[in-house]
């Protein structure tokens, strides 16, 4: 017979429920902990992300805002160097040219704000950064637009331009509170809300300094002579004791003008007028306008000059150049005149008028 087959032996010793249940529950365990460890990585990621999106745009914005100032220093750097016509230097259509170039600049980085990626909490910052920087780029426009008649010798055309400049600056000024107290104000907030901290928040310096704003501080700096009458708008009441001006002579070169005689002057190509001007009264004055005007022959011939300032019983003699050439061979009238001060009641001795008659060399 052959013999029997042994029973086959057990796999193992049947399965122990509690024991089951323990390493049911550690797979569970380990299987949440992978979902929180791939869920808080995810988002550290996203927070990563956000933050480094954040401090992006701030130093994209501190970028874009230096090089702005940059170029309102060129602007004003450049406005300082005009002269009116006849003085000198660069001429009317050369600064305006070159301010033209600055508005160009001006519209370039307004428009890089517009493509810069902005983070959804700082849209509110965004929005009024590109207010600022048009507020700026169109006055800038506005101010190219009036230098010409700004450096005009016509103070006629001069001084409404000069104030018109003054105004402008206004936006400069506006361009700084909106930028400062919104836009860098709200990228700050938004930083401080995300606890992002070692950030550098650039300010801005649009206007360079509040006498941009007076027109005549902005005749003096971009040399407008006839638009020195400009004022500041602010009347205010004269010093006690008398004010006034009179004139004491008036020469073309070595020829001392005379009121009741025919004047033969030699016609030249920036005929000067030496007018001598005398303060008669107790008080200093500040920026006394002479000006010279020649009649009788066709349109007049204006030019006028400013003393930054007399003083009391004294002197002083200005050069007062024609911008245009003078009517040659016909009878003319040149009447010089040195304008009232604030305060000054007699004016008899104000204005000074020669016949006279230019005739070539």
């Amino acid at each position: 017979m052959r013999p029997r087959s042994p029973a086959p032996a057990a796999l193992g010793a049947p399965s122990d429920p509690q024991q089951l249940m323990v390493r049911r529950g550690a797979a569970a365990g380990i299987g949440l902990l992978v979902v929180l460890l791939l869920v808080f990585g995810i988002r550290g990621c996203l927070n990563g992300r956000q933050e480094q999106a954040l401090k992006d745009y701030n130093r994209d914005v501190a970028s874009l805002v230096q090089d702005a100032d940059a170029n309102a220093e060129d602007f004003y750097n450049t406005l300082g160097g005009g002269t009116a016509a006849g003085d000198g230097g660069a001429a009317s259509t050369d600064v305006q040219s070159e301010i033209n170039q600055l508005r160009t600049r001006a519209q370039g980085l307004t428009k890089r704000a517009e493509g810069l990626s902005v983070p959804g909490e700082m849209r509110p910052a965004h929005v009024n950064l590109l207010l600022s920087l048009s507020l700026v780029q169109e006055a800038i426009g506005k101010v190219a637009e009036k230098i010409p008649a700004a450096l005009s010798t016509d103070s006629a055309t001069a001084v409404p331009a000069v104030r018109g400049i003054a105004g402008e600056m206004r936006a400069f000024d506006a361009g700084d509170v909106v930028y400062n107290r919104r836009t860098a104000a709200l990228i700050k907030q938004v930083l401080d809300d995300n606890e992002i901290g070692g950030q550098v928040i650039e300010s801005s310096s649009f206007l360079q300094n509040l006498g941009w704003m007076q027109p005549s501080t902005v005749a003096r700096r971009i040399s407008s002579q006839a638009g020195r009458g400009a004022g500041d708008g602010a009347a205010s009441e004269p010093a006690p004791g008398t004010h006034g001006h009179g004139l004491l002579a008036v020469s073309v070169g070595d020829l001392t003008l005379t009121p009741g005689d025919a004047n033969s002057l030699t016609a030249a190509s920036n005929v000067t007028f030496n007018v001598k001007v005398a303060n008669q009264g107790d008080n200093p004055e500040q920026d006394v306008r002479v000006r010279v005007r020649i009649s009788g022959a066709g349109d007049p011939v204006r030019a006028e000059q400013v003393i930054d300032q007399t003083q009391a019983k004294t002197e002083t003699t200005v050069a007062i150049k024609l911008g245009d050439p003078p009517p040659i061979g016909q009878a003319i009238t040149i009447t010089v005149e040195v304008l009232p001060v604030s305060g000054e009641k007699n004016t008899e001795n104000n204005t000074l008028t020669f016949p006279a008659i230019f005739r070539r060399s």
